[in-house]
Protein backbone atom coordinates (compact mmCIF):
# COMPACT_ATOMS: atom_id res chain seq x y z
CA UNK A 1 0.00 0.00 0.00
CA UNK A 2 1.27 3.50 -0.83
CA UNK A 3 -0.49 5.42 1.94
CA UNK A 4 -2.04 3.98 5.08
CA UNK A 5 -3.76 5.21 8.21
CA UNK A 6 -3.38 2.76 11.07
CA UNK A 7 -5.78 3.19 14.00
CA UNK A 8 -5.46 6.99 13.91
CA UNK A 9 -7.31 9.23 16.33
CA UNK A 10 -7.26 13.01 16.54
CA UNK A 11 -8.88 15.54 18.85
CA UNK A 12 -9.46 19.28 18.79
CA UNK A 13 -8.66 20.10 22.39
CA UNK A 14 -10.79 17.73 24.44
CA UNK A 15 -13.23 17.04 21.58
CA UNK A 16 -12.59 13.75 19.72
CA UNK A 17 -12.74 14.27 15.94
CA UNK A 18 -11.37 10.97 14.58
CA UNK A 19 -11.59 7.66 16.40
CA UNK A 20 -9.42 4.63 15.49
CA UNK A 21 -9.60 5.09 11.71
CA UNK A 22 -7.69 2.61 9.54
CA UNK A 23 -7.58 2.68 5.74
CA UNK A 24 -5.11 1.54 3.08
CA UNK A 25 -4.94 3.53 -0.16
CA UNK A 26 -4.21 1.33 -3.16
CA UNK A 27 -1.73 2.36 -5.82
CA UNK A 28 -3.45 4.08 -8.75
CA UNK A 29 -6.95 4.22 -7.24
CA UNK A 30 -9.31 7.16 -6.78
CA UNK A 31 -10.51 6.85 -3.18
CA UNK A 32 -13.33 9.10 -2.06
CA UNK A 33 -13.95 10.12 1.56
CA UNK A 34 -17.52 11.15 2.34
CA UNK A 35 -19.56 11.86 5.43
CA UNK A 36 -21.79 14.52 7.02
CA UNK A 37 -20.33 17.85 8.10
CA UNK A 38 -18.27 17.31 11.23
CA UNK A 39 -17.59 13.65 10.49
CA UNK A 40 -13.81 14.18 10.33
CA UNK A 41 -13.11 14.32 6.58
CA UNK A 42 -10.86 17.39 6.67
CA UNK A 43 -9.04 16.13 9.75
CA UNK A 44 -8.33 12.78 8.08
CA UNK A 45 -7.00 14.52 4.97
CA UNK A 46 -4.68 16.68 7.08
CA UNK A 47 -3.37 13.56 8.85
CA UNK A 48 -2.80 11.76 5.55
CA UNK A 49 -0.90 14.79 4.26
CA UNK A 50 1.32 14.86 7.34
CA UNK A 51 0.17 18.37 8.24
CA UNK A 52 -1.25 17.16 11.55
CA UNK A 53 0.01 14.40 13.80
CA UNK A 54 -2.44 11.80 15.11
CA UNK A 55 -3.07 11.59 18.83
CA UNK A 56 -2.84 7.81 18.52
CA UNK A 57 -1.90 5.54 15.61
CA UNK A 58 0.25 6.48 12.64
CA UNK A 59 0.26 7.39 8.95
CA UNK A 60 2.54 5.29 6.74
CA UNK A 61 3.95 6.32 3.35
CA UNK A 62 5.18 3.19 1.58
CA UNK A 63 5.49 1.50 4.96
CA UNK A 64 7.48 4.32 6.59
CA UNK A 65 5.85 6.46 9.31
CA UNK A 66 5.29 9.84 7.71
CA UNK A 67 6.43 11.52 10.94
CA UNK A 68 9.96 10.22 10.27
CA UNK A 69 10.14 11.88 6.86
CA UNK A 70 11.13 15.49 6.20
CA UNK A 71 8.56 17.86 4.74
CA UNK A 72 10.66 17.99 1.55
CA UNK A 73 10.59 14.19 1.24
CA UNK A 74 6.84 14.11 1.76
CA UNK A 75 6.24 16.95 -0.72
CA UNK A 76 8.12 15.09 -3.43
CA UNK A 77 5.79 12.14 -3.07
CA UNK A 78 2.49 13.69 -2.06
CA UNK A 79 0.64 16.88 -3.00
CA UNK A 80 -2.24 18.31 -0.97
CA UNK A 81 -4.91 20.70 -2.28
CA UNK A 82 -6.85 22.26 0.57
CA UNK A 83 -10.45 23.42 0.45
CA UNK A 84 -9.84 27.10 -0.17
CA UNK A 85 -6.15 28.02 -0.13
CA UNK A 86 -5.77 31.75 -0.74
CA UNK A 87 -3.01 34.33 -0.68
CA UNK A 88 -2.74 38.07 -0.11
CA UNK A 89 0.41 38.24 -2.22
CA UNK A 90 0.26 39.91 -5.62
CA UNK A 91 1.28 36.94 -7.73
CA UNK A 92 0.41 35.76 -11.21
CA UNK A 93 -1.22 32.48 -12.14
CA UNK A 94 2.13 31.14 -13.30
CA UNK A 95 3.88 32.13 -10.07
CA UNK A 96 1.22 30.26 -8.09
CA UNK A 97 2.00 27.09 -10.04
CA UNK A 98 5.76 27.64 -9.71
CA UNK A 99 5.35 27.14 -5.96
CA UNK A 100 4.92 23.45 -6.73
CA UNK A 101 8.61 23.22 -7.62
CA UNK A 102 9.72 24.37 -4.14
CA UNK A 103 10.55 20.84 -2.85
CA UNK A 104 13.13 20.46 -5.62
CA UNK A 105 14.91 23.80 -5.25
CA UNK A 106 17.93 24.61 -3.11
CA UNK A 107 21.35 26.21 -3.09
CA UNK A 108 22.69 23.39 -5.27
CA UNK A 109 19.50 23.07 -7.32
CA UNK A 110 18.48 26.52 -8.63
CA UNK A 111 15.55 27.14 -10.93
CA UNK A 112 16.23 25.70 -14.38
CA UNK A 113 14.74 25.33 -17.85
CA UNK A 114 13.46 21.92 -16.74
CA UNK A 115 11.40 23.59 -14.01
CA UNK A 116 9.97 26.02 -16.59
CA UNK A 117 8.96 23.07 -18.77
CA UNK A 118 7.24 21.29 -15.86
CA UNK A 119 5.27 24.43 -14.96
CA UNK A 120 4.32 24.98 -18.60
CA UNK A 121 3.08 21.40 -18.84
CA UNK A 122 1.05 21.72 -15.62
CA UNK A 123 -0.61 24.93 -16.85
CA UNK A 124 -1.36 23.32 -20.21
CA UNK A 125 -2.77 20.22 -18.50
CA UNK A 126 -5.40 22.22 -16.62
CA UNK A 127 -6.16 24.52 -19.57
CA UNK A 128 -4.73 27.62 -17.92
CA UNK A 129 -1.62 28.43 -19.96
CA UNK A 130 -3.38 31.31 -21.73
CA UNK A 131 -3.96 32.96 -18.33
CA UNK A 132 -0.43 32.43 -17.00
CA UNK A 133 0.30 36.16 -16.70
CA UNK A 134 -3.02 37.15 -15.13
CA UNK A 135 -3.00 38.28 -11.50
CA UNK A 136 -4.28 35.77 -8.95
CA UNK A 137 -6.99 38.09 -7.62
CA UNK A 138 -8.37 38.67 -11.13
CA UNK A 139 -9.17 34.97 -11.54
CA UNK A 140 -12.50 33.25 -10.91
CA UNK A 141 -12.97 30.58 -8.25
CA UNK A 142 -12.92 27.84 -10.88
CA UNK A 143 -9.73 29.20 -12.44
CA UNK A 144 -8.01 29.41 -9.05
CA UNK A 145 -8.98 25.84 -8.23
CA UNK A 146 -7.53 24.64 -11.53
CA UNK A 147 -4.31 26.45 -10.64
CA UNK A 148 -4.22 24.70 -7.28
CA UNK A 149 -4.38 21.41 -9.19
CA UNK A 150 -1.65 22.66 -11.56
CA UNK A 151 0.55 23.62 -8.60
CA UNK A 152 0.06 20.15 -7.16
CA UNK A 153 0.91 18.54 -10.52
CA UNK A 154 4.07 20.65 -10.73
CA UNK A 155 5.24 18.83 -7.60
CA UNK A 156 5.27 15.65 -9.72
CA UNK A 157 3.66 13.64 -6.90
CA UNK A 158 2.66 10.01 -6.87
CA UNK A 159 -0.28 10.77 -4.57
CA UNK A 160 -2.75 13.64 -4.83
CA UNK A 161 -4.87 14.57 -1.80
CA UNK A 162 -7.88 16.84 -2.33
CA UNK A 163 -10.06 18.29 0.44
CA UNK A 164 -13.50 19.05 -1.02
CA UNK A 165 -11.99 20.45 -4.24
CA UNK A 166 -15.31 21.35 -5.86
CA UNK A 167 -16.57 23.70 -3.15
CA UNK A 168 -17.78 27.04 -4.57
CA UNK A 169 -17.67 25.80 -8.19
CA UNK A 170 -20.63 25.56 -10.56
CA UNK A 171 -21.73 22.14 -11.79
CA UNK A 172 -19.80 22.23 -15.07
CA UNK A 173 -16.57 23.17 -13.30
CA UNK A 174 -17.15 20.54 -10.59
CA UNK A 175 -17.42 17.74 -13.13
CA UNK A 176 -14.60 19.11 -15.28
CA UNK A 177 -12.23 19.35 -12.32
CA UNK A 178 -12.89 15.82 -11.08
CA UNK A 179 -12.55 14.43 -14.60
CA UNK A 180 -9.26 16.29 -14.96
CA UNK A 181 -7.98 14.79 -11.72
CA UNK A 182 -9.04 11.28 -12.70
CA UNK A 183 -7.19 11.54 -16.03
CA UNK A 184 -3.83 12.24 -14.38
CA UNK A 185 -3.08 8.58 -13.65
CA UNK A 186 -2.17 9.34 -10.03
CA UNK A 187 -3.23 7.78 -6.76
CA UNK A 188 -5.98 10.14 -5.56
CA UNK A 189 -7.70 10.56 -2.20
CA UNK A 190 -10.48 13.16 -2.23
CA UNK A 191 -12.87 14.30 0.48
CA UNK A 192 -16.10 14.92 -1.42
CA UNK A 193 -19.36 16.59 -0.49
CA UNK A 194 -21.55 15.31 -3.33
CA UNK A 195 -22.53 11.63 -3.18
CA UNK A 196 -23.11 11.43 -6.92
CA UNK A 197 -19.62 12.77 -7.59
CA UNK A 198 -18.26 10.02 -5.36
CA UNK A 199 -20.32 7.41 -7.19
CA UNK A 200 -19.25 8.73 -10.60
CA UNK A 201 -15.50 9.19 -10.13
CA UNK A 202 -14.32 6.96 -7.28
CA UNK A 203 -13.05 3.38 -7.42
CA UNK A 204 -13.74 3.00 -3.70
CA UNK A 205 -15.46 5.13 -1.08
CA UNK A 206 -14.75 5.47 2.64
CA UNK A 207 -17.67 6.73 4.75
CA UNK A 208 -17.01 8.56 8.00
CA UNK A 209 -19.63 9.15 10.69
CA UNK A 210 -18.88 10.89 13.99
CA UNK A 211 -15.17 10.34 13.47
CA UNK A 212 -15.39 6.62 12.75
CA UNK A 213 -14.91 4.73 9.51
CA UNK A 214 -18.19 2.86 9.06
CA UNK A 215 -17.90 1.58 5.49
CA UNK A 216 -15.24 1.09 2.81
CA UNK A 217 -15.82 -0.41 -0.63
CA UNK A 218 -16.96 0.25 -4.17
CA UNK A 219 -19.69 2.86 -4.74
CA UNK A 220 -22.21 0.11 -5.37
CA UNK A 221 -21.23 -1.70 -2.15
CA UNK A 222 -21.33 1.24 0.25
CA UNK A 223 -23.91 3.63 -1.22
CA UNK A 224 -27.09 1.86 -0.20
CA UNK A 225 -30.51 3.31 0.51
CA UNK A 226 -30.36 2.23 4.14
CA UNK A 227 -26.86 3.55 4.80
CA UNK A 228 -27.52 6.91 3.18
CA UNK A 229 -30.67 7.29 5.26
CA UNK A 230 -28.82 6.37 8.47
CA UNK A 231 -25.72 8.49 7.88
CA UNK A 232 -26.98 11.50 5.92
CA UNK A 233 -30.60 11.56 7.15
CA UNK A 234 -32.07 11.73 3.64
CA UNK A 235 -34.33 9.42 1.66
CA UNK A 236 -33.10 8.39 -1.78
CA UNK A 237 -33.56 5.97 -4.64
CA UNK A 238 -30.47 4.43 -6.22
CA UNK A 239 -30.21 3.50 -9.89
CA UNK A 240 -27.65 0.81 -10.77
CA UNK A 241 -26.33 0.77 -14.31
CA UNK A 242 -23.24 -0.26 -16.23
CA UNK A 243 -20.28 -2.06 -14.67
CA UNK A 244 -20.93 -1.34 -11.02
CA UNK A 245 -21.97 2.28 -11.56
CA UNK A 246 -24.77 3.91 -9.63
CA UNK A 247 -26.51 7.25 -9.31
CA UNK A 248 -28.58 8.70 -6.50
CA UNK A 249 -31.98 10.42 -6.67
CA UNK A 250 -33.03 12.42 -3.62
CA UNK A 251 -36.56 12.65 -2.27
CA UNK A 252 -37.75 16.01 -1.00
CA UNK A 253 -37.83 16.19 2.82
CA UNK A 254 -41.24 15.45 4.25
CA UNK A 255 -42.66 14.28 0.96
CA UNK A 256 -45.59 12.04 1.78
CA UNK A 257 -44.82 8.39 1.36
CA UNK A 258 -41.26 8.99 0.18
CA UNK A 259 -39.76 6.42 2.51
CA UNK A 260 -42.14 3.73 1.34
CA UNK A 261 -41.34 4.30 -2.32
CA UNK A 262 -37.59 3.83 -2.02
CA UNK A 263 -36.26 1.25 -4.39
CA UNK A 264 -33.10 0.03 -6.02
CA UNK A 265 -33.40 -0.29 -9.80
Amino acid sequence: MMLSARHVSWSAGAVPILREVSVDVRRGEFLGVIGPNGSGKTSLMALLAGIRSPKTGEILLDGVPIARLSRREVARRLAFVEQQAETTERITARQAVELGRTPYLGALSPWSAADDAIVDAALENVGMRHLADRGWHALSGGERQRLHIARALAQEPEILLLDEPTNHLDIAHQLGLLDLVRRQGLTVVAALHDLNHAAMFCDRIAILEKGRLIALGTPREVLTVERIREVFRVDVAIDHHGAGECSIRYHAPGKAGAATRLKVV
